[in-house]
């Protein structure tokens, strides 16, 4: 009997985040370097008669088991892809804040498309399994491959790339930010493309690197929730941190440590002095699926 499969689902950082324009069916055309956290949400998989997910953790009230859960609808749009008849139990332990810019929902089914794969024996066409992932959410196909890279387009089109090691402070003040609420707020105000994007040598050249770009989100979201400018002068404020900068389409901000117990302690300090806030750290992952 096969045994229960078990992997975590990483939060997904935007290092940066231009948004450059809307197609005219209303998708927002991205530029952003995506990389992965060694924080998330774990995901299993074992042999059951039917897809049944259930969800546990911190976050499981906001993040629900309903038939809409990203989760489920990743696991019933595989089994279609193949005609698979087996069915799994599905468990999500949800450790990361909804609506927090992390692409938690995304990485969670992304990691529950490589588990399933892996407990049906499945293997398909990386262009199947590609259109699967957009259909289902614009950070699917960079949170599939699990990565840095840098995602353009609607974020079908992922460019791999290579990332000095880093640690990672990351905070929320526990307020839920929808994603489209964001997008309107930014009313258009849109960037050009950025310079074609160079993989840095060692650390301080990607802090400088990310210091010339920005979340173009960032300030739309502060206009709508106010803390997380709070947020950004507090991680900027920790000692070591190199650089501060919220996530996607927030509220989750991120400061970047050079040295994994500058951030260790910096994020204790943290959590200490914003004992209401959602306080976590780790390092940045090479490959979040090795």
């Amino acid at each position: 009997m096969t045994s229960t499969l078990r992997c975590l689902a990483p939060a997904k950082i935007n290092l940066y985040l231009h948004v450059t324009g809307r197609r005219p069916d209303g998708y927002h055309l991205l530029d952003s370097l995506v990389a992965f956290a060694g924080i998330g949400d774990w995901v299993s998989a074992a042999p059951a008669a039917a897809l049944h997910l259930t969800v546990t953790g911190p976050f499981a009230g906001a993040a629900g088991a309903n038939e809409d859960n990203l989760v489920l609808r990743a696991a019933r749009g595989l089994a279609a892809l193949f005609g698979v008849k087996a069915g799994a139990q599905l468990t999500l332990d949800k450790q990361l804040p909804v609506a927090a810019g992390l692409g938690g929902g995304s990485s969670d089914a992304a990691a529950a498309l490589r588990l399933l794969l892996d407990l049906w024996r499945a293997s398909p066409e990386p262009r199947d399994l590609d259109r699967l992932a957009l259909s289902l959410g614009a950070d699917l196909p960079v949170c599939l491959r699990g990565r840095p890279a840098v995602m353009t387009g609607i974020g079908e089109q992922v460019a791999p790339t290579a990332l000095p090691p880093a640690f990672l402070v990351l905070a929320n003040p526990r307020i839920a930010l929808s994603t489209p609420r964001v997008f309107a707020a930014l009313a258009g105000r849109f960037s050009p493309p950025p310079p074609a994007w160079a993989p840095p040598s060692d650390l301080a050249g990607l802090v400088a690197a990310l210091a010339a770009r920005s979340n173009d989100l960032q300030p739309a979201a502060i206009e709508l929730v106010p803390e997380v400018g709070h947020v950004l002068d507090r991680l900027a404020c920790l000692p070591g941190a190199l650089l501060a900068r919220m996530s996607g389409s927030g509220a989750t901000c991120f400061a970047l440590f050079a040295e994994a117990e500058g951030a260790k302690t910096a994020a204790a300090q943290l959590a200490a002095g914003e004992p209401g806030w959602w306080v976590a750290e780790g390092p940045l992952l090479a490959d979040a699926w090795a």
